[in-house]
């Protein structure tokens, strides 16, 4: 099922409400939250927990924002047309020199998909801080197939986890189609086996040897 919000354009304006909110909340940093990268995140997640809904207009129904930490979804809504969205809002600090944040495991998100109405979905927050003062400067409202691989990686954790190469260079692509995206993730993950496999195979080799060594003592 195809959804109105992303083909009709409706997540940019919402991602520019969304700049609007957080800008417009005043300054709501301590000296000790405005030093923590993670306190600032939560902060600003706790403000989008309370009002995301609210920006989100009549394309909203459900939503929710009560999730575990490791849950897939920071926020969630439904449509009107009954597709599900889970949200996952990722922040990140400018002056930090390079961030590479996990989005969610492979496994899960081709489970995920099996189901056209569900979407995930990313909101991504680019900010800066002066003192206790937050501003945001771009956010972005996308689901996970209008990021472009080329800013994408696979990390070595569980099946793989599909990260952000490097915040500072988001690549957007609307036009890519979610099965164009899905086959790209295959192709990437069919490369990214064998030489997982390859590492094992000298991690084996070498502990056979640490084995030898230790028998032998």
């Amino acid at each position: 099922m195809k959804s109105e919000l992303f083909s009709s354009g409706e997540h940019i304006q919402i991602a520019e409400k969304t700049l609007h909110l957080l800008n417009d909340c005043g300054d709501f940093l301590s000296e000790n939250t405005a030093k923590s990268t993670r306190a600032v995140g939560d902060a600003l997640q706790d403000i989008l927990a309370e009002h995301f809904g609210t920006l989100l207009g009549d394309y909203c129904t459900d939503y929710s924002a009560n999730f575990a930490r490791r849950a897939m979804a920071d926020l969630a809504f439904r449509d009107k047309e009954d597709n599900y969205y889970v949200v996952d809002v990722k922040t990140h600090r400018e002056d930090t020199k390079f961030n590479m944040p996990n989005l969610t495991s492979v496994e899960r998100l081709a489970r995920f998909y099996e189901d056209d109405s569900n979407y995930f979905v990313l909101l991504l927050i680019r900010y800066c801080v002066d003192h206790t003062s937050i501003r945001v400067k771009h956010v972005d409202f996308v689901p996970i197939e209008f990021l472009d691989w080329e800013c994408l990686t696979i990390g070595a954790l569980g099946w793989g986890q599909i990260q952000i190469a490097n915040s500072n260079k988001i690549i957007l692509n609307p036009r890519n189609s979610r099965k164009q995206w899905m086959l790209e993730l295959c192709e990437t993950l069919l490369e990214f086996y064998p030489k997982e496999i390859g590492k094992i195979q000298d991690r084996i080799v070498y502990f056979e040897k640490v084995k030898s060594y230790w028998e032998l003592k």
